[in-house]
């Protein structure tokens, strides 16, 4: 491995550069409350070959919003939940906006699946046998089923 090698991992967010003791000092907290957190799986540090664990700069900006909802007067079970969400739903929101700038499912005038848009734009439905009922109608400049 080269020196070039070696400052290249400074970039790197998941290369696990800290031990816990300078992780604890960074963020201004106990190894105690970094092992809460690594308990609660917010986060899994790596480990050296000595086995003590190591944290990389991701890790860190984890533990320093779980340390900052704590520091709010959340317990530490319910940053942790709370974090986990919040990555949770940025990724599914990532996932969503890739998604929708994708050629094979974005669609032409709104959300409207191609095919035969008559039947999508009026809702027919049985009741007792009587006939069919309009239940609503979809206005493609709004896009979803809207009461008729």
């Amino acid at each position: 491995m080269t020196a070039d090698d070696s400052f290249g991992r400074l970039d790197d967010d998941d290369y696990p550069a800290c031990t816990m003791g300078r992780a604890a000092e960074i963020l201004g907290t106990t190894p105690g409350f970094l092992r809460a957190i690594g308990e609660a799986r917010v986060i899994t540090p790596l480990r050296s070959q000595g086995g003590h664990r190591r944290y990389s700069r991701y890790q860190l900006k984890i533990a320093a919003r779980v340390r900052e909802l704590v520091d709010q007067g959340v317990s530490v079970e319910a940053a942790c939940r709370i974090v986990i969400l919040e990555d949770q739903l940025e990724e599914a929101m990532r996932i969503n906006e890739e998604l929708r700038g994708s050629p094979s499912t974005s669609r032409p005038g709104g959300m409207l699946p191609p095919g035969r848009p008559e039947e999508v734009r009026s809702a027919r439905v049985e009741l007792d046998g009587e006939g069919a009922e309009d239940v609503g109608h979809v206005d493609p400049e709004d896009g979803p089923l809207v009461s008729a």
